[in-house]
């Protein structure tokens, strides 16, 4: 290496140390070069998108964002001993959201301003092009799709590529579909995939966004100070900035006087509300517990898919599930039939009592419309069918059946005398008096003159349509 190229380079290393700042520029450790991230200024209201019919699944058939900032574009490279002389760094160009034949382009280009500063330092020239006018260059304009190139390799080639060349690939950012796709080795798209892809533009935007209000001043509207955006707080959806200090004391009052649903912005009028995120960050830990329990217990009123665990002990609100009749407690772990509140049985019917069904009958036709549709989204149709059904049933039997003495079976009697037999346990019993009769001589029951029931075996029994009145002697 000869001292002027060698003093050229730590000269040029040096100057761009001093040019930009410790994120921006890197000098490597062991050998001559470095790494540059190149952060492109954007277009204001820029969009990226993700087209339908894109390789990948994505939600909804597509993806459009607007932006403030993308991933800066990493130039590496390393001086051979006779750079500025003779020969150019070597480098390679990356980058998160360019295809691969973008990249290529760009590639093209930086070798053809070599060709123009041969003899001359040229690192300069490079990250001011990349940072200035790679979007033009590659007449990228909003809304920007976001695609996944091909990394297919050609070898590199050292001869100066002719003007056609690089318009086919700076002009028409590297679409052109008649010709096949030339990948540069130098060119690389380092991402895994479209959908992680996404995911770094939006978490890197927000990063740099953050960043760049923490650096502004903001007055206080509250306080009438200008402060560092360090040292305040913007409401998401209206965007007003406040000072940390006068949000903090204006988020404890509302909180100890229980207003947890008024944490809105303090402009006239204006509908934003904090975040619970951020009033975490600004009120000490006793008092964001006392407002999370109210935020909930506020909140889980006014649902109806939340029911509590029916364990005494627990009373914890556990989410139902659409269609689902089963809740599971997370603190407790305890199943339980989110209709009748017992343990989960399955597809089989609630056990629910006949009070319990008569109150939810009763409660269900003084109702009005909105509280029915209430009652049958907790119980369900079908408990309130079956409710309804199960009170016109008892009612009916009440009126027109016995139970049997023996098992409680309800009989009906149609026609006949008044000697029974039981459908459920095939036991023989007195319509009249609801005793049981003996099994080798029922008839005992009527002929016997010491039965109250003496010679009433086809007492008020229809015979002919005539009703037969026995009379029991004295």
């Amino acid at each position: 290496m000869s001292s002027e190229d060698r003093e050229a380079q730590e000269d040029e290393l040096l100057a761009l140390a001093s040019i930009y700042d410790g994120d921006e520029f890197r000098k490597a450790e062991s050998v001559q070069g470095g790494e540059t991230r190149i952060y492109l200024d954007l277009p204001q209201n820029f969009k990226i998108f993700v087209s339908g019919n894109s390789n990948e699944c994505l939600q909804n058939g597509g993806f459009e964002y607007t932006i403030c900032f993308l991933p800066p574009l990493v130039l590496n490279f390393e001086l051979p001993p006779d750079y500025p002389s003779s020969s150019p760094p070597s480098f390679t160009l990356s980058g998160k959201w360019l295809s691969p034949t973008q990249l290529s382009a760009l590639c093209k280009h930086l070798d053809n301003l070599w060709e123009e500063h041969r003899g001359n330092v040229v690192l300069f020239a490079w990250m001011q092009f990349l940072k200035e006018e790679t979007l033009a260059y590659l007449n990228i304009v909003s809304p920007f799709e976001l695609k996944m190139g091909s990394q297919k390799k050609v070898q590199r080639r050292t001869a100066q590529p002719s003007p056609n060349t690089e318009l086919d690939f700076g002009g028409a950012a590297g679409s052109d579909a008649d010709q096949e796709e030339v990948v540069d080795e130098r060119a690389v798209q380092d991402v895994e995939s479209l959908s992680s892809l996404i995911q770094e533009i939006l978490d890197f935007d927000q990063a740099q966004q953050i960043k760049c209000f923490n650096s502004k001043l903001f007055m206080c509207n509250i306080c009438f100070c200008e402060k560092l955006g360090s040292e305040c707080m913007y409401f998401l959806e209206c965007r007003h900035v406040y000072c940390k200090a006068c949000l903090k004391d204006y988020f404890e009052i509302q909180i100890r006087d229980g207003q947890v649903q008024c944490l809105n912005c303090p402009e006239p009028k204006c509908p934003s509300v904090a975040t619970p995120g951020q009033v975490k960050e600004l009120v000490d830990t006793e008092l964001f517990a006392r407002y999370d329990r109210l935020l909930l217990q506020s909140t889980l009123d006014l649902m109806a898919d939340v029911v509590y665990c029916p364990r005494p002990c627990c009373q914890l609100p556990v989410m139902q599930e659409p269609g689902c009749t089963m809740g599971i407690c997370s603190s407790c772990n305890f199943a339980f039939c989110t209709l009748c509140r017992l343990t989960y049985h399955g597809v089989s019917p609630c056990k629910v009592t006949a009070e319990k069904l008569m109150d939810l009958r009763n409660e269900y036709l003084q109702a009005d419309e909105a509280n029915k549709r209430f009652l049958e989204q907790r119980y369900g149709k079908r408990v309130i069918q079956k409710a309804l059904e199960e009170m016109e049933s008892k009612e009916w039997l009440e009126k027109n059946s016995k139970s049997c003495p023996c098992c409680g079976t309800p009989i009906e009697k149609l026609d006949g005398c008044n000697k029974m037999t039981c459908t459920g346990c095939m036991q023989y019993f007195c319509w009249i008096c609801m005793g049981s009769l003996s099994r080798a001589n029922p008839y005992k029951h009527f002929t016997d003159p010491a039965s109250p029931c003496f010679n009433r075996l086809f007492h008020a029994v229809d015979v002919n349509g005539d009703i037969w009145e026995d009379e029991i002697e004295d």
